[in-house]
């Protein structure tokens, strides 16, 4: 796909205003106080999955609502790692897809990281290997997906749930016995990644933020320029519900990372994609312009990919993300496992 979007030197100071409600912070206070309320009833359960250098566990907790959200946790096995508190990375998954099967998530395990990748709930059955996580909630007329789920009221919404569960997970591997809970970060592509911003806005003390070619920012104008999903799911639910327009940007503008972006404390390394005709890239740039803007400014950076799409710099941003959280978990970019 062809550049579509602003040049790279407009992308670079895009800073545009985004629709905040006044109660933004009392709306997930709230939020998180009402999780609060459930046990976190985390259980963990040892997989024989095959895997002679990788330890694996079935991971339960309670997310929003008390529900039982599942997810995997990797970790190097006992003996082959290196000795005492492991710093963890907590990861989201992109639209759709799953937790799937386990040893499709041993890149971090493998760098020396306690790994837990948190199944996002109702999704799994678009791509990959599947999800086990049911939604029990829902509210009101939807078109098919997720985004127009609760669209008439923020507490209704289904992203108000997924981003209470991935709270809810960062305190789960923070609980893991042999997690440094002072070294954690979260990281995420697409919805992944949006995900990973709506966490770093809620959860103070993360080491680092790794949001790729993030969905779910600037979210206005991501409808006006993307025809793809899951964009398109708005554009088709608001040709339908034609009165519904004001109540429903409203809504999303509760989940929207820009927001959250602004909120985020922790030091955060983007991918963006020029060509990116799903997230495009003035909204991850205005997730990233804002990025730590209510604490002063905090360190960040951001990879440009020019001729790639939505999958931004896949295995090359792997890459450069290994040095930089090694880097934030150590001091030094030795190894992840030094105390």
């Amino acid at each position: 796909m062809p550049l579509f979007d602003l040049s790279r030197t407009a992308l670079e100071t895009y800073r545009p205003d985004i629709d905040e409600p006044a109660d933004f912070d009392a709306f997930w206070a709230t939020t998180l106080a009402e999780a609060q309320e459930h046990d976190l009833a985390l259980k963990l359960t040892r997989v024989d999955s095959g895997l002679c250098l990788i330890d694996v566990f079935d991971v339960e907790f309670a997310g929003f609502g008390g529900h039982l959200i599942k997810a995997w946790l990797t970790r190097p096995a006992a003996g082959s790692g290196p000795a005492g508190l492991l710093p963890a990375v907590v990861e989201y998954n992109g639209y759709g897809g799953g937790r799937g099967l386990p040893h499709e998530h041993l890149a971090w395990a493998a760098a020396g990281y306690v790994h837990l990748f948190m199944d996002t709930r109702g999704q799994g059955s678009r791509w990959g290997a599947g999800g086990d996580t049911p939604d029990p909630v829902g509210a009101g007329p939807a078109a098919p997906g997720f985004m127009t789920r609760g669209i008439l009221d923020p507490a209704d919404h289904y992203f108000r749930r997924v981003f209470t569960d991935a709270v809810r997970a960062v305190e789960t591997v923070r609980a893991v016995a042999g997690v440094d809970p002072a070294r954690v970060a979260v990281a995420g592509a697409s919805q992944g990644g949006g995900i990973a911003l709506a966490v770093a806005g809620l959860v103070p003390d993360l080491i680092g933020v790794l949001p790729d070619v993030p969905f779910l920012c600037h979210i206005r104008r991501a409808v006006d320029l993307s025809d793809r999903e899951p964009y398109t799911e708005i554009t088709t639910y608001l040709s339908v519900h034609r009165a519904h327009v004001s109540a429903a940007f409203r809504t999303l503008s509760y989940l929207d990372g820009v927001n959250f972006a602004r909120r985020a404390t922790a030091p955060a390394l983007f991918s963006v994609g020029l060509m990116d005709p799903i997230c495009p890239p003035s909204t991850v740039y205005a997730a990233y312009n804002h990025y730590g803007s209510h604490a002063g400014g905090v360190s960040k950076d951001i990879e440009v990919y020019e001729f790639n799409e939505h999958e931004g710099g896949a295995g090359h941003q792997f890459a450069r993300q290994l040095p930089w959280l090694a880097a934030l978990a150590t001091g030094a970019g030795s190894s992840p496992g030094s105390v």
